[in-house]
């Protein structure tokens, strides 16, 4: 095993004399790539500014390698008055930087599209973002300690970034909500738990199925443990299975209305001709747009879009940053006028906004008083809920109903204004980029929340995960200029994109393959077994679907095809071959799950 580079032994730290976590040992040695994951508030950013050096400890030591080029990137963009973005980048150097080191800072600012000469008073906050993330990687050529790297970055900036620390060479320890960006990095996973750092080596597409199964193996354990600790792992338990049949519920819920939205998209012929009388609040039509156009100056940023959007649709809208998203989102909802063509809205809409500024928060006012200020009720769906039970459901337990918003953290605000705005009547939810700046734990509730909305969605995100969960169709701002939908989720359009050849099934009798659980006849196995054996069947899921994920980000390259037509080949059979696998292995997962009574 390669010596460490930078390493924690024994440390432990805390706030108010009650300790945050104690006890870690942690150890990054060169070539590794690493996932730190955790609830909200266990911790993570704490330990990566530990790590960096820039917080003291309780106990414990901290090593890092002598003259080892570390660099660390916190969630929050850090700028000095007076600085252009060069100048930025070339303070983290130590000492007055090399002619190479120059140009290295300077081609990096232009890779992420922010000019060097720019002064950063001037710069937004995603352009703030991403000056930091050049220093980062011009500065860490040993070590790079990164905090949510993808925040406000658009798609196609995610995917340079992963391309690049892919190519790597030194340790990377990362925290980040994206689960696309940590499966395709990471190697081994660190779990942050109640205290604790727990290890798994494999990278994060292999962690969600390892929580669980501890999550299982402990609530099995509880009548051990002390009443408190009983309930809270009765309750992890009850979530990870309600949440395996969310999504198995989703997934076939999302298979039809794509399919669906696919067979209108067809039967347009690309001109989107059907037509839907609009109503009421019972109306099928909610937007129809015919050829829009917007445009900034001389440049346009929408021409000649013609979509019509009908209730329960679900589209997400993706490009690059300053694209024109969220004027696009203006002129569905009919905010913004459009410079050409026409846009009808159905009768009857309720149109709620997600924002992203959190303003309509008073910071002065409680949990409770936010969500139901007149009283103890709030009303959801035309039904009286108690508001701690309300509250309960956004995580936030009695004891902090009673809290000022201002002494929140942002997950916590974020949950705030995701609780309140589900409250609100609506048939439309208009959500700009609600996915900034979310842990795991508020991301899986959003998507939870989402996917129980009855009325229609129009979502800007560059979170894929949450694109493929979704949405059932994508309006993208494609490289070439021009706005274009697709059917179906982020994966969807990529391979749209792509244009590959759609893939046979699997032969008829064609034989069972190996290593995955053959559904299996009812019987009565003990409850210990089957918990083993859906275990191990989710492992094989999750196996699968990294190796369709790895298949699929060799596809990618759009040059594959001429320069390797072999390895093409190759990859496209591996890939049908892997999807029929993971079909079976999903087949034998349901068979298991509906044997286990929990």
């Amino acid at each position: 095993m390669a010596p460490p580079i930078l390493s924690l032994r024994g440390v432990t730290t805390g706030f108010g004399g009650v300790p945050l976590f104690s006890g870690v040992d942690l150890h990054l040695a060169r070539g590794e790539r690493v996932c730190l994951v955790g609830r909200n508030g266990a911790g993570k950013s704490t330990l990566l500014r530990i790590l960096a050096g820039e917080a003291d400890v309780d106990a414990g030591e901290r090593y890092a390698e002598p003259g080892a080029a570390l660099a660390y990137l916190p969630q929050e963009a850090r700028a000095a008055g007076g600085e252009t973005a060069l100048d930025h980048v070339l303070a983290g150097f130590r000492g007055e930087a090399s002619p190479v080191e120059m140009g290295r800072a300077a081609g990096l600012l232009a890779e992420l599209r922010v000019a060097s000469a720019a002064a950063l008073a001037a710069l937004s906050g995603g352009e703030l973002r991403r000056v930091s993330l050049a220093r980062a990687l011009a500065v860490g050529r040993d070590v790079l300690l990164l905090d949510e790297p993808t925040n406000h970055l658009d798609l196609p900036t995610i995917a340079w970034l992963e391309e690049s620390l892919l190519a790597f060479k030194g340790a990377l320890l990362v925290v980040s909500h994206d689960r696309v960006f940590l499966a395709r990095l990471t190697r081994r996973t660190l779990w942050l738990d109640r205290g604790r750092l727990r290890g798994l080596d494999a990278g994060f597409a292999a962690f969600e199925t390892w929580r669980d199964t501890v999550a299982l193996e402990e609530a099995g354990a509880a009548a051990r443990l002390d009443a408190q600790l009983k309930r809270e792992e009765r309750y992890m338990l009850r979530g990870v299975t309600g949440r395996r049949t969310r999504n198995e519920m989703r997934v076939e819920r999302l298979a039809a209305l794509r399919a669906e939205r696919s067979r209108r998209i067809a039967d347009s012929g690309g001109t989107a001709n059907l037509k839907v009388a609009a109503g009421g609040s019972g109306g099928e039509l909610v937007i129809d747009a015919e050829r829009i156009g917007k445009r900034v100056g001389e440049r346009w940023l929408v021409r000649d879009l013609t979509t019509r959007v009908l209730r329960g649709d679900r589209l997400g809208i993706i490009g690059p940053s300053g694209a024109g998203k969220t004027t696009l989102l203006g002129l569905l909802l009919g905010t913004v006028a459009p410079d050409e063509g026409t846009v009808r809205l159905g009768a009857g809409l309720r149109i709620a906004s997600f924002d992203q500024q959190r303003a309509v928060l008073d910071p002065e006012a409680s949990v409770w008083r936010t969500l139901a200020p007149n009283g103890d009720t709030v009303m959801v769906d035309g039904r009286p809920r108690h508001v701690a039970g309300y509250a309960q459901e956004f995580l936030f337990p009695p004891e902090r109903l009673t809290s000022p918003v201002k002494t929140l953290s942002g997950g916590e605000r974020n949950r705030l204004l995701l609780a309140r705005l589900f409250a609100e009547p609506s048939n439309v939810l208009a959500m700009d980029e609600p996915t900034n700046d979310l842990d795991m734990e508020t991301l899986d509730l959003l998507v939870d929340a989402l996917d129980a909305y009855a009325g229609t969605l129009l979502l800007v995100t560059h979170d894929r995960a949450t694109l493929d969960r979704l949405v059932t169709g994508i309006i993208a701002f494609d490289p070439d200029g021009r706005v274009r939908e697709y059917a179906g989720g982020y994966s969807d359009y990529t391979r749209q994109c792509r244009a590959v050849a759609p893939l046979s099934p699997r032969p008829k009798g064609a034989s069972h393959p190996k290593g995955v659980p053959k559904p299996v006849a009812p019987r009565a196995p003990s409850a210990n077994r089957q918990q083993r054996d859906l275990a191990r069947a989710m492992a094989r899921i999750e196996t699968l679907n990294g190796a369709v994920a790895e298949m699929e980000s060799i596809l990618g390259d759009p040059d594959l095809f001429a320069r390797d037509r072999a390895r093409y080949d190759r990859t496209i059979a591996l890939l049908a071959e892997h999807r029929g696998e993971l079909a079976t292995a999903e087949d034998a997962w349901l068979a298991l799950a509906e044997g286990l009574q929990l």
